[in-house]
């Protein structure tokens, strides 16, 4: 660097002026977002906290407004998917672990830690059926898609039961898991075929029509599994447990298609939602979140087998839910607090402004006037055209905005180019002028010319920025020389004293962090080592 503020005479050519710019373009702290991390950014969050305790289950209703249930506590409550505020309690008598819409969004049932399993009108909330049998905590409960009739229930008894709801009796007792039943999920293309998961490990497919009441397909996920979801074919299932998501496809037998581990605690809860278009309509672009206790909710495409989106939320997660008009997205923490984020709906307001003529009857277009060589509007006609697709295109230049250093800099005015960038406070700008002074041979001569005032901002801004990584190279030897040319000035004044003591202790401060690194890199380096032998 010292090399490069050695002034040498040379030729001034002039040239087509640009503003400067520093030569070290600072790299992006975060990569840029991808279009679909920009739709999922789109949801404008909601927190809604006067909930009591965690939220471990959420349930869309799948007609349309799609309000959506939240158990907490001992109650259960429906919110407005498009307002976000509660619209109805229903009280239970112990804690509700469970819920589930029915087919046609007008019961729902619940399950609570006695038990017990109950159905509500939700219009009234009237408790329309009592569902007892399990001996212990009843951890799931589901409606088929196809059937609004049965239920499917599973618990801490390790027995997964198919219910006849009207009339408050069990068809079917099944035996097959060894531990815990949390959670489960009904086939989306059959009605009698339904999947629970355990935390014995085992995810079982069941169907009803099988006289041996055993399971159909059995695969292990290698964690207690936390939940499952059918995928929307109907063949394949995804199964969450410890830190991953795994895909099975059961026309296949039960094998695994794919797993992915990129949460960090173990994944509580997962759903399965569409990507929706702008206009509001439905996409086939599936996709399954996931939610875990690290706080990260997940957007995964099974498609490309990748993480799309992720986003992080201050408290750990138990439940995830996603509506069928892809609008809300609905997601339960452990502390109460419910992060719900809804996306904006594109209203057609052409046809409501048009419409209020109507009552008033036909409105006649009024006629324009032929354009004429005596209109002012006829010298301007067709500048408001769009060019079409094979027009060539002639782009007018955009002028050169200029600061007040680069004026300077353009009339060779190097030394009040130099005083007027150290008065501002944008450390870029003074850098780039630093390396164009140094380009044109002229930055130590302007040194020299700097009076005590100007020098002792020179002075306060190297001792600012000196050790910064970025622009140390250059700094630093600018530093050496400052002080080697003007030194008899400085012992002149008290206030460039004063500068130097600080520019000396802010070096001695990086020389001693620079030691301590070096003492941490020694400790840790044979620890790598040993490490990649391994």
């Amino acid at each position: 660097m010292a090399d490069l503020l050695v002034e040498q005479p040379q030729e001034i050519t002039i040239s087509k002026t640009f503003p400067t710019k520093p030569k070290l373009k600072s790299k992006p702290k975060t990569p840029s977002k991808t279009p679909e991390s920009k739709y999922w950014s789109s949801f404008k969050s909601h927190q809604i906290s006067n909930l009591i305790s965690s939220i471990p289950s959420i349930d869309f209703s799948p007609i349309s407004p799609h309000h959506f249930a939240a158990a907490n506590s001992a109650s259960l409550t429906l919110f407005s998917s498009r307002t976000l505020s509660p619209a109805s309690t229903i009280s239970s008598s112990d804690v509700v672990t469970s819920c589930s819409f029915r087919c046609d969004g007008s019961l729902i049932a619940a399950s609570d830690l006695s038990g017990l399993i109950r159905v509500f009108d939700v219009k009234t909330r009237t408790p329309l059926r009592r569902l007892r049998s399990h001996a212990r905590p009843v951890r799931f409960v589901k409606y088929p898609l196809l059937d609004k009739l049965h239920l499917v229930s599973g618990g801490d008894d390790s027995v997964v039961k198919y219910w006849d709801v009207a009339g408050e009796s069990v068809v079917l007792d099944l035996y097959g898991h060894r531990d815990y039943v949390r959670c489960g999920d009904c086939s989306p293309t059959d009605g009698e075929m339904f999947v629970t998961g355990s935390y014995d490990h085992t995810v079982k497919l069941w169907d009803v029509r099988v006289d041996n009441k055993e399971s159909v397909i059995e695969v292990n996920h290698g964690n207690p599994v936390e939940d499952v979801i059918f995928l929307p074919s109907g063949g394949m299932v995804a199964t969450a447990g410890g830190n991953s998501v795994k895909i099975w496809d059961l026309i296949g037998g039960g094998k695994m298609v794919y797993s992915m581990e990129s949460h960090n605690k173990t994944v509580t809860s997962i759903c399965v939602g569409k990507v929706g278009k702008e206009s509001g309509e439905e996409a086939l672009q599936y996709r399954i979140f996931s939610v875990a206790l690290d706080g990260y909710m997940k957007v995964f495409d099974y498609a490309k087998m990748k993480v799309t989106h992720s986003m992080r939320f201050p408290a750990p997660l138990m439940s995830i839910g996603f509506s069928l008009d892809c609008m809300t997205r609905v997601i339960g923490s452990s502390n109460g607090i419910i992060f719900a984020g809804r996306r904006k709906a594109k209203e057609d307001v052409g046809e409501s402004k048009v419409g209020n003529f109507w009552a008033l009857g036909s409105v006649e277009e009024p006629q324009r006037r032929a354009l004429r060589p005596t209109y002012f509007r006829y010298f301007h006609r067709s500048q408001g055209e769009k060019p079409n697709e094979g027009d060539h295109l002639i782009m007018r230049q955009k002028k050169v905005k200029l600061a007040e250093h680069d004026k300077l800099l353009k009339k060779f005015r190097h030394k009040e180019a130099l005083v007027s960038v150290l008065g501002g406070k944008n450390t870029e700008n003074v850098v780039a002028v630093m390396e164009e002074l140094v380009a044109r041979r002229k930055l130590l001569k302007c040194v020299v010319n700097l009076d005590d005032e100007e020098l002792g901002l020179l002075l306060g801004f190297l001792h600012k920025h000196s050790t910064m990584p970025r622009h140390s190279g250059l700094l630093t030897g600018l530093t050496r020389k400052v002080l080697e040319m003007r030194a008899e000035d400085i012992r002149a004044s008290d206030a460039l004293k004063g500068h130097i003591r600080n520019l000396k202790r802010s070096v001695e401060e990086e020389i001693r962090i620079q030691h301590s690194l070096q003492e941490i890199q020694g400790v840790i380096s044979p620890l790598l080592r040993i490490a990649g032998r391994r």
